[in-house]
């Protein structure tokens, strides 16, 4: 009897996380046609108003890179994370959290200028993140408690806050009745820097060089991967894992928080109960696309951008947006695949089990 097992290559296929990304992508591509085509739609048509309205021109690029920011941070923030062996599962709640925080600033500092306003916004944005992340950082470097969980769980916390500020102490009286908290002040947005694009795309891009730098060519990042990859050999190299897991956490939701920040200062104008519109939850597939290595979030967050943006775009044509959901997931199902078997080949084995008469004898 032949059993079908995976074998490790002895050298993996050429080509690496690139081709796998490729692959995914045409995985996509051919499973949505599929889906299309079922529901009667011209899958041409299709893809070709959602390359328009994402990728087709300057005004398309500079949606879809503002909505590759927020993905792009939250996508390092679990990337850095994950560069330790560690989940953020809470970077949704990070967000929110961050966004909670700009626009408290943004309220208290309604008549500071402009940029002393924009830039005390992000810190509180930051420093929001990271305060959700405390937690989390705290019971699993002194008590072991498993951060998966628990980031997991302060997202709720995250959301409920912002309902109950947005309902309530913080509604905007001339918004109708509608759960909007006031519109933020002129000087507090960012300014832009060519059709819709706004500078928050520099303050992403900065964030991003800079801890994929600090990760890969410095001695703090040099003791983030041991420390993910041997616990014993940590702690033989007199790295102290606690206050390791601590700063990355933290340092994770810091990222998150920014991201809030940013959205809020950016794109919205102002909290509300979707600021986040999971981007969080979104960051943990651009990470994970991008193998959690930080200097591969920012061309994966522009891809899931153009798809996000694109799906949008062809409601018009009758299509639910849900299809660019969906591509996204089969996106990272086909190059989580495609890695694999670029790693393992299969094999055909016989069962290795012998009859009791073989044994006897």
């Amino acid at each position: 009897m032949r059993r079908i097992r995976l074998r490790l290559r002895e050298h993996p296929l050429p080509g690496g996380q690139p081709v796998a990304f490729g692959i995914g992508l045409a995985i996509a591509l051919f499973v949505g046609t599929l889906l299309l085509l079922g529901a009667g739609h011209d899958p041409l048509k299709i893809y070709s108003r959602m390359f328009d309205a994402s990728l087709g021109g300057p005004d398309a690029w500079s949606i879809t890179l503002n909505r590759a920011i927020p993905l792009g941070l939250a996508g390092l923030a679990v990337a850095v994370a994950g560069s330790m062996g560690l989940w953020n599962i809470g970077a949704e709640g990070q967000i929110i959290a961050g966004a909670i925080a700009a626009s408290w600033v943004a309220r208290i500092g309604g008549s500071w200028p402009g940029l002393l306003l924009i830039l005390m916004m992000l810190v509180a944005a930051v420093a929001g993140g990271a305060l959700l992340a405390l937690g989390p950082a705290m019971a699993r470097a002194k008590l072991g408690v498993n951060e998966i969980i628990t980031t997991l769980m302060l997202n709720e916390v995250a959301l409920r806050l912002v309902q109950w500020l947005i309902h309530g102490p913080w509604k905007d009286p001339d918004s109708f009745n509608f759960p909007l908290a006031p519109m933020l002040p002129d000087q507090a947005r960012l300014p832009t820097l060519f059709g819709r694009a706004h500078f928050g795309l520099l303050i992403a891009a900065a964030v991003i060089i800079v801890i994929s730098v600090a990760v890969r060519y410095t001695a703090w990042g040099y003791e983030l991967r041991i420390a993910g990859s041997s616990e014993a050999t940590a702690r033989y190299s007199g790295i102290s894992l606690p206050k390791k897991v601590l700063a990355v956490l933290v340092l994770s939701g810091a990222i998150a928080g920014l991201a809030g920040g940013v959205e809020l200062t950016g794109t919205t104008d102002r909290l509300t109960e979707s600021i986040s519109n999971g981007f969080g939850f979104a960051g943990i597939i651009v990470a994970a696309l991008a193998l959690m290595r930080p200097s591969g979030v920012a061309a994966v967050a522009i891809l899931f951008g153009a798809v996000q943006i694109g799906g949008q775009s062809i409601q018009t044509l009758g299509v639910s947006s849900s299809v660019s959901t969906i591509l996204q997931a089969f996106i990272l199902f086909g190059a989580i695949g495609a890695g694999v078997f670029s790693r393992y080949a299969i094999a055909l084995e016989k069962d290795a089990l012998r009859t009791t008469e073989e044994v006897q004898s």
